[in-house]
Order: C-alpha cells, then sequence, then structure tokens
C-alpha cells in the first residue's frame, strides 16, 4: 500500500482533526526510526499512518481482542492485501488483542504510539505551541502529572522504551526531534495549516 492509498484510507475512516494528526504524528516517527535501524521508511511509515484508522468507528471500549479496534481495521487491510507482520504490529499495538510485538516493527508501534500523543500535549501547552523548545525534562515532569494529558497510559509509554532497549530519556529525545521536521503538517508551530 503506498502513503496516499493510507492517507486515502485514513481520510475515509476518520474525520477528527486531532486523530488524524496523531496518525501523522505516528507515522513521523515511524519513518525515523525505520531510517536509523535500515528499514524501509515507507513500509513503517503506512504503518504508524495506518494503525487507528479504524478507532473513530469502533472505538472498542470493551478492549475485545477480536471486535472493534484495532481487529475491525486490520481485516480490512488484510483484504486489500497488506502483509501479515505489518497486519500483525497493528495489532499487537492494542495489548488486549493478545498479538505479541515480536518484530521491530511491532516494538516500535508500540513504543512510540502513546508517547507521540504525549508529546503532541506537552507541545500544545507551550507558548510556542512547538516542538522546538520541547525538552525531555519537561515532558518527563510532565509524565509525572497524573491531570497532565490523563488519557495517555503512562506506563505503556515506559514499557514501550523498554520493549524497545532504550533508555525513556533517548526514547523521548529521539521521538522529539522525528516530529519537530512535520510540526506544520501536524497543525503546530508557527504554521496553521490544517490537519489533513
Amino acid at each position: 500500500m503506498t502513503r496516499e492509498e493510507a492517507l486515502d484510507l485514513m481520510h475515509e475512516h476518520t474525520k477528527s482533526a486531532s486523530l488524524r494528526q496523531h496518525m501523522r504524528a505516528v507515522e513521523a516517527a515511524m519513518r525515523a526510526y525505520a531510517r536509523k535501524h535500515g528499514e524501509d521508511p515507507e513500509t513503517w511509515g503506512v504503518v504508524g499512518l495506518l494503525h487507528d484508522f479504524d478507532y473513530e468507528q469502533f472505538p472498542n471500549p470493551e478492549h475485545s481482542p477480536t471486535q472493534g479496534h484495532p481487529s475491525w481495521g486490520v481485516r480490512l487491510l488484510r483484504e486489500k492485501g497488506m502483509p501479515d507482520a505489518l497486519c500483525r504490529a497493528i495489532l499487537g499495538h492494542g495489548t488486549y488483542t493478545g498479538v505479541p510485538r515480536d518484530t521491530p516493527l511491532a516494538k516500535t508501534l508500540f513504543a512510540v504510539d502513546e508517547l507521540c500523543g504525549f508529546l503532541v500535549a506537552c507541545a500544545l501547552v507551550r507558548p510556542s505551541r512547538s516542538f522546538a523548545d520541547l525538552e525531555v525534562s519537561s515532558v518527563k515532569k510532565k509524565l509525572k502529572d497524573k491531570a497532565f494529558a490523563k488519557g495517555v497510559n503512562r506506563d505503556e509509554v515506559r514499557q514501550g522504551a523498554e520493549e524497545l532497549g532504550v533508555p525513556l530519556d533517548e526514547h523521548i529525545a529521539f521521538v522529539i526531534q522525528a516530529l519537530r521536521p512535520v510540526e506544520g503538517a501536524l497543525g503546530m508551530g508557527a504554521s496553521t495549516a490544517p490537519v489533513g
């Protein structure tokens, strides 16, 4: 699946600007980690872009391992010919699916998913609304504040770094760096570009 096809699918199923922003942020982090590990940034980027495309329509608050998000979306992706390893990575980012994260792709998706959401929240409360001046120390301080971005699972942020085998500080710094070049496309910073 090309990026353009993935974007079309994401737009078809996701109307929320904030959820689109999240998927684009995860895409950027996935691409950066792919380059770091000598993997294909296009493939890893598509996985990041599509990991939550079914969330708005099938949110799955019951955490069913086979119904709703991400299972519904993965069934559609399989029908469209997406390779099994990519589908399993998307399934594995939902801890309740029972699908093990046994590849670098799957571990990376899990590691960047919650963190990207948290970093966007951290940047948006800064006067600059930017990643440019976001520091690891500030992020770690906000991680301790349970009232801030309370929808973000702090345990999964830490577990993701552990599964990658990377110190949390290093992981946070790497993802901030990955998000800086795309903040305009995310509708952040000095840019007023819409997220699409």
